[in-house]
């Protein structure tokens, strides 16, 4: 356990695989201060055999951000583990919920269900490794294994390995059948299960995640469970977070107050990585693209997202764009 003190995980934003990259991260920090930000899944045969430094640079605002893994091999999973704490993060995340194919030909993600031992040895393995948490994230079952049972000896055994917070997103993984996309939509949510967990477990962390699109929800949720994480919500609708420092952590000074505010600060952030990457070339798109969400709900809205999308105007390559977006703004 790190000496760093840190914020509890009430509120998250989940790893989503092309959307929270470390851009995304420095957006959602203007938003929120106390919130936990969470990598993008990184597999372990990227940071032990690839450019390891590509996959872990991130900048000291996120902060608290947590590296999520995705791997199966606990030797690998402790070298990636080691590498995540010498560069800053706060928590490493292991992912035992993602089921695309692709990553099953992997031998990981929600697959991982299915051997608890291989599961407990990794987190063992992290553990041993790291001196900052090391948790978990899953789902409540596997394909047609919907038993509370199922999940319950799972989170046990991981549990018995020393990992103390557990993210559960309160769906099946469908293996066979569904793409990602479905994955996230057409297995119901069992939000009794993450509470159940809780209830069995009360020494443990029990995060819940799924569905959760509103603050009021995630009052609900606080009830009974110790955190909640929010994925598509928070990326398409970033606002949402804008009063989560006030209600749920307590501080009222945390945050900036307007969307106009979060503008002003990503321009000279985005400055600064233009200039920085230019021989990379990196696109004004790759940072935008994840403030499309900011004004939802707002009169001229969808004309800030046609700006801020307009292929001509971002070639250019301006951050001042992103002024003329919000001028289309009204509220």
């Amino acid at each position: 356990m790190s000496t760093k003190t840190l914020p509890p995980r009430t509120l998250s934003v989940a790893p989503m695989m092309d959307w929270t990259d470390r851009h995304c991260r420095v957006f959602h920090r203007q938003i929120t201060r106390h919130a936990w930000l969470y990598t993008e899944m990184v597999t372990t045969g990227a940071l032990v055999y690839g450019d390891a430094e590509r996959h872990l640079r991130y900048n000291e605002e996120e902060h608290p951000v947590a590296l999520q893994l995705g791997g199966s091999d606990p030797a690998d999973l402790a070298k990636s583990a080691k590498l995540g704490e010498e560069w800053g993060y706060d928590e490493i995340n292991l992912n035992c919920g993602c089921p695309s194919e692709r990553v099953q030909k992997g031998a990981f993600g929600a697959c991982l269900m299915a051997e608890p031992q291989l599961v407990a040895d990794c987190v063992k393995a992290m553990r041993d490794a790291v001196s900052i948490d090391v948790t978990v994230k899953h789902r409540i079952g596997i394909d047609q294994i919907e038993t509370y049972g199922f999940v319950r000896d799972f989170v046990g055994t991981i549990a018995e390995a020393g990992c103390s917070t557990f993210i559960v997103h309160a769906r099946n993984a469908i293996l066979k059948g569904l793409s990602p996309k479905e994955n996230r939509e057409i297995p119901p949510l069992k939000y009794e299960t993450a509470y159940r967990l809780k209830q069995d477990f009360p020494a443990l962390e029990i995060i819940i995640n799924g569905g959760v699109k509103s603050d009021d929800e995630i009052a609900a949720h606080l009830e009974h469970v110790d955190g909640v994480m929010l994925g598509r919500e928070a990326y398409h609708n970033p606002w949402i977070m804008a009063d989560w420092d006030r209600r749920f952590y307590g501080d009222a000074s945390a945050g900036l107050q307007t969307r106009e505010e979060v503008i002003a600060a990503m321009i000279p952030y985005i400055h600064a990585e233009l200039d920085r990457y230019a021989q990379y070339g990196i696109k004004l798109n790759s940072i935008t693209r994840h403030m499309l969400g900011l004004m939802q709900g707002l009169p001229g809205a969808r004309a800030f997202r046609q700006t801020l999308s307009d292929a001509k105007k971002l070639a250019a390559g301006d951050p001042a764009l992103l002024l003329e977006a919000a001028a289309h703004v009204r509220g």
